[in-house]
């Protein structure tokens, strides 16, 4: 069996300095002769691992064949933003880990495959011919679960109308995630795409406070698929972390992602270049944050964590990027408190380590504190990646509709919240990543079918 063949990267010593994407994708021949590896399985387990449901080995047959058109067509038949998962989804805890050849560690690298098809059929016209049925359905929030449930929709026939809160569509995929890692033109193009299937979108409009929920059905909205997010974030509730230049990576990656600060003062918004940064966490978020940190121009990235790195939530690909552009991962230690200077700035961090005990209910060993182990290390500026609570705006003034304990907006199997015609998905239901929130979307527009035909 061939050998599998890795993407290509940019030097990391170059790539550091700059916020221009990493990955530079497969040439021709790279893309053949990985296409060509694939088993053609009868029964596909890559296409039931996918959230989405993506017939796999069909489109990458195209790819083989040298066919990107034809690759892109069945990739479409199931996602509406080939370019964007191809990037970011994590294909190794889903289609590539329940690959055939994983057995032997050397699955088929299904996610750069998608992205090539995607790349190489940018230009192409989606061509499709779909009969309108007149109903209007509203989706709220532009991310990966609303652009998903709305694609569907509109192939289905609905007019389909997006509410984005912010300036500009694609939630957390255009304020979330930087650059390095998905180009805001990719992201573009997908949109521009489901605008030319009908898709409207209408920006700076937050439903809840803009208009209500009520306020669409009285418009004439008959379904509703509330997609707005999570974007509350979770702090650490310890000493200090009122102090100056202490950000969530929230607000942090947005004044990068979508208010461009590190192009400051060409762009008008600003952010504080610290020298020597601190960032807590263990996710994906965490490493986006950390590599953000290295392109500013700090002298050191500290990335602190409180489990080992084995039980760290963000990606292989992501943790081996962060550490081959210098972050340094100070694992098993977790902060207790944020001392600050005179100008009520940060100045330090004191930590205290940690080992590993019991398992606790997400299957990973719980972190406990070794006492007396207490020490501080400098920083004059913290981000903290520890997660972010649903958006509560939209549930909370709309009456009517249940949330959980935790804020999530309470659904049924059919994602239908406690409000009859309104549904729900994403992170604002309990989805957490790119491919989840997509595969509820999906699961959404045909819940949503389904309702209004009967």
């Amino acid at each position: 069996m061939p050998q599998k063949v890795n993407i290509s990267e940019r030097d990391p010593q170059v790539r550091r300095k700059d916020f221009e994407e990493v990955n530079t994708g497969y040439s021709k021949e790279e893309m053949l002769a990985e296409a060509k590896r694939c088993l053609q399985c009868k029964n596909p387990m890559c296409t039931k691992g996918c959230p989405v449901e993506i017939d796999i080995p069909g489109f990458i047959k195209y790819l083989a064949e040298e066919n990107p058109l034809k690759a892109i067509k069945v990739l479409k038949q199931k996602t509406n933003l080939p370019a964007v998962c191809g990037r970011v989804c994590p294909q190794e805890n889903h289609c590539e880990k329940s690959c055939i050849l994983a057995k032997k560690g050397e699955a088929i690298y299904i996610g750069n495959l998608e992205r090539y098809a995607a790349d190489a059929a940018e230009k192409m016209e989606d061509n499709i011919e779909i009969e309108k049925n007149g109903i209007k359905i509203a989706v709220v929030g532009s991310g990966p679960a609303g652009l998903t449930c709305g694609g569907d929709l509109l192939k289905l026939g609905y007019d389909v109308t997006v509410c984005e809160s912010l300036h500009d569509a694609g939630g957390v995929l255009r304020y979330g995630i930087p650059e390095f890692r998905l180009p805001k033109k990719v992201l573009d193009a997908g949109i521009e795409k489901l605008k030319k299937l009908g898709m409207k979108i209408s920006l700076n409009t937050l439903i809840g406070r803009t208009k209500t929920v009520q306020d669409l059905f009285d418009d004439g909205f008959k379904a509703i698929f509330v997609a707005v997010g999570a974007g509350l974030p979770v702090f650490p509730k310890i000493p200090g972390e009122n102090l100056s230049h202490i950000y969530c990576s929230n607000e942090f990656l947005v004044r990068i992602n979508l208010m461009k600060a590190f192009e400051f003062p060409r762009y008008d918004t600003p952010v504080y270049r610290g020298k020597n940064i601190v960032v807590v966490g263990g996710g994906n978020t965490a490493m986006d944050s950390a590599r953000t940190a290295v392109r500013l121009g700090a002298n050191s990235v500290k990335l602190v964590y409180r489990r080992s790195e084995e039980e760290m939530p963000a990606r292989l690909e992501e943790r081996r990027h962060a550490k081959e552009e210098g972050v340094e991962f100070v694992t098993l230690t977790n902060p207790v408190k944020f001392i600050g200077g005179d100008n009520k700035a940060v100045k330090a961090v004191e930590c205290v380590k940690m080992e590993l005990g019991e398992p606790d209910e997400s299957g990973r060993r719980y972190p406990k504190e070794i006492v007396g182990s207490n020490y501080t290390m400098d920083a004059d500026m913290v981000v903290l990646a520890l997660g972010l609570h649903p958006n509560p705006i939209l549930p909370s003034l709309t009456k009517g509709l249940h949330v959980d304990s935790h804020g999530h907006i309470v659904i049924d199997e059919s994602l239908m919240t406690s409000t009859s015609g309104i549904f729900a998905g994403g992170d604002i239901a309990g989805g957490d990543t790119v491919i989840s929130a997509m595969g509820m979307g999906k699961k959404a527009a045909k819940a949503i079918d389904n309702y209004l035909r009967r």
